[in-house]
């Protein structure tokens, strides 16, 4: 599935089974942010939880954070939304609502509050279940929210981020944005300078989903696709398809001001005529 959305007005300029429901993996991370930044203050210490490193997969993406290890919310939305950190996560979702579980009801009223009519949260992070889903048309509302914070558009546009030594670490850790349209850090081929954020995902159940914001004719666009299978060389045809997305908008649409563009008439009364019958 995919959708293109015009973010200021909520124009669809593109849909493809944009209502379907279907697992987002590590694009849930964008409501996670989101919350942060509307309940948490940025240089807030979170000092991460036995439950928050312990109970995510093994192999699933991490940075490998300790208990009792201490970051700010900021260190720890770089790392959620460039490295798809999942024990920061966790972490941000006990420090917000003081569990994952009172997290994942908040992330639920949020998206009802957003119109989102197709999804249901059990998690912060994207890991496989069956009660965790959304659709692309509100993952596109979603992140229509999270874009009007320029704290996120930093964040998620970041190419990379050095995490500093820490109370448990004593080296830095350098972090590296996966998005492809951002990063260069595994290949430069899908780089796009009209891309300013963005959030990749996959699990074997999700397959590969992308959220991309980019800014083409004046307009901010948001594009969301979901299970996308790639195949031969990374990121295709992941990439591609959102390309051609881009291109599709940009090529095909522009905003244009009404006000700059109607046409005012002035009837006076002696130019108006008897049609020989009333008028309701």
């Amino acid at each position: 599935s995919a959708i293109i959305m015009e973010a200021s007005t909520g124009t669809i300029l593109y849909s493809k089974n944009a209502d379907q429901q279907m697992e987002p993996a590590s694009i849930t991370k964008i409501m996670t942010v989101l919350l942060a930044l509307e309940n948490l203050d940025l240089d807030e210490e979170i000092t991460f939880s036995h439950n928050a490193v312990y109970s995510i997969e093994y192999d699933s993406s991490h940075i490998a954070r300790d208990e009792g290890e201490i970051l700010t919310a900021e260190e720890c939305l770089y790392a959620i939304m460039l490295e798809s950190a999942n024990e920061c996560s966790n972490a941000v979702a006990e420090q917000v609502s003081g569990s994952v579980e009172a997290f994942a009801d908040l992330m639920n009223e949020r998206a009802a509050e957003l119109g989102c009519v197709n999804t249901h949260f059990t998690n912060p992070h994207g890991l496989p279940n069956k009660e965790h889903y959304t659709s692309a048309h509100d993952m596109a509302l979603i992140t229509q929210e999270a874009i009007k914070y320029e704290k996120f558009r930093q964040i998620a546009g970041t190419p990379r981020y050095t995490l500093r030594a820490t109370n448990k670490k004593d080296e830095e850790l350098l972090m590296n944005n996966h998005h492809f349209m951002i990063s260069q850090n595994r290949t430069s081929r899908f780089l796009d300078d009209t891309v300013f954020c963005g959030k990749t995902g996959y699990t074997s159940v999700a397959l590969n989903t992308l959220v991309t914001c980019a800014t083409r004719n004046g307009m901010d666009l948001v594009v969301v696709s979901m299970k996308t299978q790639s195949t031969g060389e990374q990121g295709v045809p992941l990439y591609t398809d959102t390309a051609n997305l881009l291109n599709y908008a940009s090529e095909n649409f522009h905003r244009v001001s009404i006000a700059e563009n109607e046409t005012n008439f002035t009837i006076g009364q002696g130019e108006l005529f008897d049609t020989g019958s009333p008028v309701f």
